[in-house]
């Protein structure tokens, strides 16, 4: 069975990824960590239990990976294209206790399992060959933490809940099929729509909020 870790935010920088995340949430985040195996750095924030909300992007600083970078990052006019046309919130990641098994015979859609970080791996990560999320982010991105939580301590708690998640698509139905095959505990509610879209519902200190 699959659990939802966290939801993505993929920017085309940081910055752009902050400001985004103040205008819809009406927050402000401290930094999170640079994944220096990855070429990339985020900002955190708790939605309850152990879900959380990452905003992530190419690290300026940072050096190129010997892979491509996750959530498609490497594609950064795509990255750019989705962000003007107000896809922002692109995807999510879900929890696997069996990250080989829930790969098997789906490399098509979500690659293979890479080991990270390099030097002392602590978790497995699905990527695809071209870096891209998989089914353009209407499957979730894989990660297998070798049966340890998340350190929920050291993502910063505003008060922030996750209400609700739903994906627009196509084909509701071939997504809806895909997420029962692979045994997806509360995965987003499904809708009829022109293109791959998420909206969440947040609670937050101020009143329940929208993030796109």
């Amino acid at each position: 069975m699959l659990r939802l870790d966290h939801l993505t935010v993929i920017a085309p920088t940081l910055a752009e990824g902050m400001a985004h995340l103040r205008a819809c949430l009406d927050l402000d985040l401290p930094f999170g960590q640079r994944h220096e195996y990855m070429g990339t750095h985020n900002h955190l924030l708790r939605l309850g239990g152990s879900m959380y909300l990452e905003v992530v992007a190419i690290d300026p600083d940072g050096a190129k990976p010997p892979c491509p970078r996750w959530f498609g990052l490497d594609d950064q006019a795509s990255v750019r294209a989705a962000w003007d046309s107000g896809r922002r919130l692109r995807g999510w990641v879900a929890r696997s206790d069996d990250i080989h098994a829930a790969l098997a015979g789906r490399a098509h859609i979500f690659g293979r399992a890479v080991s990270l970080p390099w030097a002392e791996p602590a978790f497995e990560f699905s990527l695809r060959e071209d870096g891209g999320l998989p089914l353009d982010g209407a499957a979730p991105s894989l990660i297998d933490r070798r049966g340890k939580p998340r350190n929920m301590a050291t993502i910063p708690d505003l008060g922030a809940r996750l209400d609700s998640f739903a994906l627009e698509h196509p084909d509701p139905a071939a997504i809806a099929a895909l997420y029962e095959s692979l045994q997806i505990d509360r995965p987003p509610t499904i809708m009829q729509g022109d293109i791959v879209r998420y909206r969440a519902r947040i609670a937050t200190p101020g009143g329940v909020k929208e993030l796109f």
